[in-house]
C-alpha cells in the first residue's frame, strides 16, 4: 500500500547510518509517512557485508536501531532516543546492491521511555529482519556537545526523493 511522504528527516556528516560524508556509511535517507511510520531507504554495498553478497547482521541491527529511534522525531522534535534495549529476529538473508526499505514506528510513548518496532523489507516486500527497541528520551544537548553545524545536521533534498513509498 502506498503511503504519502510528509517530510524528509535530517542527515548528519559522519554517522555510520545517515552520515553523508562517511565513506563507509549507509547514507540512509529517512522519510516520515502519513501513517506515522518512518522509512529509511538505502542500498548496502560490498563494504557492509559479512558473508559474500550478504549484509552483516550488525549493520542490519544499526539501521533498525536508528530507524526505530528516529521515529520518535515524527511527533516530538526535541526527544532523541538513547537505546536501552534492542532485540532482533533474522528471517532472511539481506542481499547487497539492492535498494532496501526499513520501517520504524513507535508502539509506546511514556514520559521518559518510548518503545518501537521495525522491519527491514526486501525488494519483494518480504521481511528480512524484525526488531523491537526500548529507548530513553533525551535532548540532544545531553547526548552530544556537538552543534548542529558541527554535525552538518540538515535535510538534503534530492530529485529522486520519493513522494510516496510502497509498503
Amino acid at each position: 500500500m502506498k503511503q504519502k511522504v510528509l517530510r524528509k528527516q535530517e542527515n548528519s556528516k559522519l554517522c555510520i547510518v545517515c552520515g553523508m560524508k562517511n565513506d563507509l556509511g549507509l547514507k540512509c535517507s529517512f522519510y516520515e509517512l502519513e501513517n506515522n511510520e518512518l522509512v529509511a531507504i538505502f542500498t548496502p554495498k560490498e563494504e557492509h557485508q559479512s558473508y559474500p553478497g550478504r549484509l552483516h547482521g550488525g549493520i542490519a541491527s544499526a539501521v533498525l536501531d536508528e530507524t526505530i529511534g528516529r521515529a520518535m522525531l515524527i511527533n516530538d522534535k526535541d526527544s532523541w532516543g538513547v537505546t536501552v534495549e534492542l532485540s532482533l529476529k533474522y528471517h532472511k538473508p539481506i542481499p547487497l546492491d539492492e535498494e532496501l526499505r526499513v520501517v520504524g514506528r513507535i508502539t509506546s510513548d511514556r514520559r521518559r521511555i518510548f518503545e518501537g518496532s521495525g522491519e527491514i523489507l526486501l525488494g519483494n516486500g518480504d521481511v528480512a529482519v524484525s526488531a523491537y527497541g526500548k529507548y530513553l528520551k533525551m535532548p540532544i544537548g545531553k547526548i552530544s556537545d556537538s552543534s548542529e553545524e558541527d554535525l552538518e545536521w540538515k535535510v538534503l533534498e534530492f530529485e529522486e526523493d520519493p513522494k510516496e513509498i510502497d509498503l
